[in-house]
């Protein structure tokens, strides 16, 4: 009976919603009077400027995260707890600099993932499909790697003493995070038996060998990509029976128990649950490799939480060992399965994605302080995602938009995209949406244009940032600008003459000791 009411309830609160009602108190001037004041006495405090250097430095990168996903994944998070969602706000929303990012890579209007991987982490510009290699580089051909290597704010990091962590939705030889460790002229070579012969030729690394070899002692590392770490044909340890998801490597390595051996002294620790992850003890982990899948992660929305532990589970885990060092710490955090949600039009698994990636900034932020910790949250790319129709306030960010077209009188749902394997025609004419489940998590959004898979827009992206030399990060900005800000901020990599006193030593503003106190406290109790 309860339930029934409950359901009842709650039908009744949404068809409130959906039909364009609001708040009693919006209703009166000084509700939006005061707010804005409040915002204005915020936006005054800014004027002190947080010059501090930063000790630990966090990038989010939301692949596929163009402005329309994150207002729409704004919507939803309200939408979630039973609000309305438009005046919902997500973490990144609080950041107090936003900037926008041009993403094109050196040989594309409309870029790639590695390519931006590499302008965001490497500090320059790429061409598309390459990966921790200046412009120079040419895609697939394995000749033009020597001699074209740049190095990542990752490597910076480690170089100047700090601890590093890659976390990541996908597997972590994707076009996102190989960047950080790998020089590879083709994004697909995850192993040995993606690449040609005349490759391994010339002596051209897979990106999962590169993963151990080019930067052996990365501290954090977590996401999928099991099936490219093992020997061709081994059977996977959660899927034995699935030869689709058996080892794929040709040379017979066994690239896991090659960093187990290697990591046995040094309280290293390896897991491919969500169970044996949060068993562990993070102040008794020095290194974490945590493969929790075959290839990428599964979605939000169908993950196993018996097996396999959230973006948020993974990111609390990395800072609690990172942190542990005394000179700080770099991390990388990919919410990589927003980029595929768009491509395979399902716009429901997109923006499920987004709204975890900020419950994970959320908990960063939990963990870590403004006062010595940049966060910058970003995106590669955008999509060719919309939303629209004249929808009224409250209406389901999923739902149909108000009125029928006035060209074929049939229903559209306020989310479409301008290509991709959405497209169908019922009968010669567009189909009717109005009959269909357009809620369903598998749903693909109409598109304009039939393509298998939906492609990434070319419009700039949203920067958000807060902590030390924040305030960098601002205007319209070259992708390739964003490390040279991070590592500027933390004393690493090109700039440090700014960190250091006469006498050579290393030179934070001062904090009070009161406020020393506080952050002290803060940590203790996360």
């Amino acid at each position: 009976m309860k339930v029934a009411a409950l359901f009842i309830l709650g039908c009744l609160v949404w068809r409130r919603m959906a039909t364009g009602t609001f708040p009693e108190q919006e209703k009166n001037p000084s509700f939006w009077r005061e707010w804005a004041q409040r915002t204005l006495k915020n936006a005054l405090t800014l004027q002190d400027l947080n010059k501090n250097v930063a000790k630990n430095i966090i990038l989010f990168l939301g692949d596929g995260m163009g402005v329309p996903t994150v207002t729409a994944a704004r919507i939803l998070k309200g939408q979630i707890s039973g609000q309305s969602g438009e005046e919902t706000q997500l973490e990144m929303d609080k950041f107090p600099y936003v900037a926008l990012s041009k993403t094109y890579n050196t040989n594309a209007q409309v870029p790639d993932s590695a390519g931006t991987a590499t302008a965001y982490l490497c500090g320059v510009k790429a061409n598309e499909g390459t990966v921790g290699l200046s412009a120079a580089a040419v895609r697939s051909q394995c000749n033009t790697t020597r001699g074209n290597e740049v190095t990542s704010i990752l490597k910076w990091a480690k170089d100047a003493g700090k601890s590093v962590g890659i976390v990541t939705t996908t597997s972590v030889n994707h076009a996102t995070p190989s960047a950080a460790y790998a020089h590879c002229v083709e994004r697909t070579w995850y192993a040995d038996v993606d690449m040609s012969k005349d490759a391994l030729l010339w002596g051209c690394k897979d990106i999962a060998r590169q993963l151990f070899e080019n930067i052996p002692d990365i501290d954090v590392i977590m996401g999928g990509g099991r099936k490219y770490m093992y020997p061709r044909n081994t059977p996977d340890v959660e899927y034995p029976e699935d030869e689709r998801h058996n080892g794929t490597r040709n040379d017979s390595r066994n690239l896991v128990g090659e960093w187990i051996d290697r990591m046995k002294d040094k309280k290293g620790y390896y897991v491919w649950n969500r169970k044996d992850l949060l068993s562990l003890n993070p102040n008794n982990v020095d290194y974490l490799l945590g493969l929790f899948e075959p290839e990428n992660q599964t979605y939000e929305l169908e993950r196993n939480n018996e097996m396999d532990p959230s973006l948020t589970e993974m990111v609390d885990v990395a800072i609690k060992i990172l942190r542990k060092n005394e000179r700080g710490f770099y991390l990388l955090v990919e919410g990589g399965r927003i980029d595929h949600g768009h491509h395979e039009g399902k716009a429901k698994k997109a923006l499920h994605e987004a709204v975890e990636m900020d419950r994970a900034i959320t908990q960063a932020d939990h963990l870590t302080s403004v006062y010595d910790t940049l966060t910058v949250v970003t995106a590669d790319h955008s999509h060719v995602f919309t939303f629209g129709g004249y929808t009224l306030r409250g209406n389901s960010i999923f739902g149909l938009a108000p009125k029928k077209s006035t060209i074929d009188e049939k229903h559209y749902t306020s989310i479409l995209y301008g290509n991709g394997p959405g497209f169908k025609l019922v009968n010669g004419t567009r189909e009717n949406v109005s009959t269909v489940d357009y809620e369903n998590n598998n749903y693909q959004a109409q598109a304009a244009v039939p393509l298998d898979l939906e492609t990434h827009g070319g419009e700039d992206v949203a920067i958000f940032s807060k902590g030390p030399m924040a305030h960098l990060l601002h205007g319209v900005q070259e992708q390739h600008y964003i490390p040279h800000v991070m590592a500027y901020a933390a004393c690493i990599g090109q700039n440090k003459d700014h960190c250091r006193t006469k006498s050579g030593s290393p030179s934070l503003n001062r904090i009070s000791p009161t406020l020393a106190l506080l952050l002290t406290v803060k940590w203790l109790l996360c």
